[in-house]
Formats: C-alpha cells, structure tokens, sequence
C-alpha cells in the first residue's frame, strides 16, 4: 500500500492530529482579539488615539514577532526530545529557553527605547508622536512576558499539551478589556490615559497570562517528569547557539514576511484613503483566514518533531501528508468564500461604498493567494519539525523581498510591464511571491523527507 493511501486510511493519526490543532487555532484567535479590542476602545476614545496607538503597535509588533520567532525554536526540539523518550533532557532545555526569552525580553526593551530616531526619519510629529512613543513606552515592557510566554508555550506544545493556551490567552483577553476601558477612560480613581493605556492594559495582561502558565506548569504533574524544577542550570552557550541556530532563522522567515505586507500598505498611502481602506479591509480579513493554515502549520511542527525524535519516518511521511490535505481544504474554503461573497465580506467592516468597491477588486486576487499560503505555511511547519529553519529562511527571502515585493511595485505603481494597477498590482506581486516560496518549500519538503532521520543524542 503507498504511503499516500496509509495516510488516508489512519483515522488514528487524522483524529491526534486535529485534536492537536483546534487549540492551537482557538489559542490564535484569542490572541487576535486582544489586538482588535485595542483597535476599537482606543478609536472610540479619539481618532488621534487611535492613529498614536496604531503607529506604536505597527512599530512593535514587527519587533515582538522576531524574538518570538527565535524563541519558537524550543517546541521542535523539546517534540524531538519527547518523541525519543528522553524527557531527562526536556526541562535542561527549556530552562535554557527561559534564558534566551528573558534576554531577547530585555533587548527588545532597549530597542523600543531607541525608536525616536526612526520616527523622526518617518517625520511622525505632534501629539501622535507623543501618544505613539508613550504607547510603545507602557506596552515595551509586555514583551519579556511574551517571549516567556513562548518558551513556555513551547515546553506544552511540544509534548502535545495544547489546551493551557486556550485557557491563559482567553484569561489575558478576559484582562485587557476592563483594564482597557479603565485606563483609557480613567475609571475607578485613576486618570484618563487615552490610547496609552492600552499599552499599559497590554503589559499587565500578558505578564498575567504567563504567570498563569508558570503557575499551571508548576501545579501540574505531568510537567514534573522533564526535570524541568529537578536542578536549576545558568545559561549554557552549547544550548544557546543550537537554539539560535534554529530560531534566528524562523524568526527572520516570519518578519519578512510580516514586513511585506507592511512595506505594501506605505506604498499604497500615496493613492489615497479609499485604496489603502480597502487594501487593509482585505489584508485583515486574509489574515483570519490564514489562522487556520497556520495553527496546521504549529501542529505540524509538534507531531512531525515528535515522529523524528522516535526515529518513525514512516509516519512523519503520513503527517506531511495529512498536514497538507488539511491546510489545503481549509484554504479552498476560505477561497470559495471570498469569490462567492466578497461584497458581504466588505460590508462587515465598512458602509463606504467606494471602499467596498475597492476592497472586492481586491478579494479575487486574495482568494487567488489562499492555497499558496496554506502550501507555503504547512511546508514551513513541516520543515521546522525536522529543525531544517536555514534553507527556508533563504527561500522565503527570495520569494517575498525578491520576487514578490519588487514585482508588486512595478506592477502597481509603473509602467514598466503593464499600465500601474495600483493596489491590484501588489497583490499580483504577493501572489507570485507566495507561490514562489509555496513551490520551493514543497521540494524542501521532498528532499527533507528522502533523506534518513538524524540519530537523537542521547545525552
């Protein structure tokens, strides 16, 4: 029997594998909320408030995904680890985790504190300046938890406990919106803060969602058998460098391609509100969409880590392809959506007309992007179980800062192939990108899963 019909046939490996994912998916969706409910309780506030936090948040958030992209290098060594059966070397590693993720917490502090250069380059002045610098000042501080939080995060994942996160990401949202409202506004004695207290509801919310999920590991037995609390260990630069080697790639990967879509909404702003509404009304709504490829993606990296580390190539074999199958229903779904009902999907987030026009123009295009993304971040999950983060990193480079973004530009704003086609051209350029690094990923994948398991150290 091929191994493609094994695969289909192993409702046992279908049903760990989705009852993995739907956490992981609900934990992502949570997450998100947070950020909207800042969005909304800062712009009822002011539109000054809200221009301030948004400058600060898109200056942050660019940051906080790279140091929590290094830190996510943790979950596929402690699925390898889990998977070989040497738990003795789980909680060592994870210590070693902590230790990067305060580090990279605390550096990331630092650099917040040195972003008034930046705003001046971007000539941002007046008093969303100040709102956005003392936004970025209160909300700085949430970052060391966040990384925390990953390492932790990871140290479940990793040995398939994905509920925690649903429970701590639903208390931190649960947090932020009444200490939202109360800083903003200035209830219960204490001063109207505006858009700066979401910053400071951030930091408090996510310090408590991770002191919760210290809290839950400590309590809980079945943490205790990784020797996680046995011995306490300072930083081993062995174990630093391995986890960087990982990491750092991952965390470039998810920077560029955060970036990209960032880089597009300036290139958009010359070309008036009602384009960059409706590009961003379509990006925001692509970007729910892409939650459901992406939690396949982090289950992929924790059950494909956990086949590798027990040495079954067989059934990491199964799990690409299971992973794929999934990520590209859930893909054809979204896409099948956006085609049939892309002006009701306009009309949930805007009453503009001209924005609706712009925004359904768009939604084809957008559509036309969803199997790529979901090949191209099932691949990526694919990969990082195998700990193979280098040569994606390089791939992904190509496809989105050589290929996708520079073809958008051209595409949109000159005359150099076709007539400019303003934002539709950028989306064409996403759209080759993101097939670009789709296609590579997949022979990535091929050439991984050819090629024989490395022997576990059993140290």
């Amino acid at each position: 029997m091929s191994i493609i019909a094994t695969a289909f046939q192993d409702t046992l490996q279908w049903r760990k594998f989705i009852k993995l994912a739907i956490p992981i998916l609900l934990a992502e969706v949570l997450h998100l909320s947070s950020t909207v409910v800042d969005t909304i309780m800062a712009g009822q506030y002011s539109s000054l408030d809200l221009a301030g936090v948004s400058i600060g948040g898109s200056t942050l958030f660019p940051l906080m995904i790279l140091v929590v992209g290094i830190v996510m290098a943790t979950t596929p060594s402690v699925a390898q680890a889990f998977g070989a059966s040497q738990l003795h070397r789980i909680g060592p590693l994870v210590q070693q985790s902590i230790w990067l993720a305060i580090s990279l917490g605390l550096l990331s502090i630092l650099l917040i504190m040195l972003v008034e250069p930046v705003f001046n380059l971007l000539a941002i002045t007046g008093p969303v300046r100040t709102i956005a610098l003392d936004y970025l000042f209160a909300a700085s501080f949430a970052l060391p938890a966040i990384t925390l939080m990953q390492s932790l995060r990871s140290f479940s994942e990793g040995l398939s406990i994905t509920k925690p996160m649903v429970y701590f990401t639903l208390l931190g949202a649960l947090i932020n919106i009444p200490i939202n409202y109360a800083f903003i506004y200035g209830k219960f004695g204490l001063p109207a803060m505006g858009g700066v207290g979401c910053g400071w509801a951030t930091t408090i919310s996510a310090w408590a969602t991770t002191l919760g999920m210290a809290g839950y590991i400590y309590w809980r037995p079945v943490y205790r058998q990784c020797g996680f609390f046995e011995r306490f260990y300072w930083p081993q630069l062995d174990v630093l460098t391995q986890l960087l080697k990982v990491g750092v790639p991952i965390g470039i990967s998810i920077f560029i391609e955060a970036t990209m879509f960032a880089i597009v909404a300036l290139f958009l702003a010359p070309l008036g509100t009602t384009v960059v509404a409706g590009h961003q009304l379509v990006l925001n709504f692509s970007s729910l969409s892409f939650m459901l490829p992406m939690s396949i993606g982090i289950a992929l990296t924790i059950r494909i880590g956990q086949a590798v580390g027990a040495g079954h190539a067989q059934e990491a074999k199964q799990l690409v392809i299971i992973g794929f199958t999934l990520a590209l229903a859930m893909a054809t779904a979204t896409c099948c959506l956006m085609l049939s009902v892309p002006d009701i999907i306009a009309q949930i987030y805007t009453q503009d007309q001209a924005v609706i026009d712009v925004a359904v123009s768009l939604f084809f295009l957008a559509a036309m992007f969803q199997l790529s993304d979901a090949i191209q971040v099932a691949g990526a999950g694919i990969l990082r179980g195998y700990k193979d983060t280098k040569w994606p990193m390089l791939m992904i480079v190509i496809s989105y800062w050589v290929i996708g973004l520079p073809l958008g530009y051209i595409l949109g704003l000159t005359d150099l192939l076709l007539p400019a086609l303003g934002a539709q051209g950028f989306w064409i350029g996403i759209i080759c990108g993101l097939s670009c690094a789709a296609a590579l990923l997949c022979f990535r994948v091929l050439y991984i899963v050819k090629k024989p398991l490395p022997t576990q150290d059993h140290g």
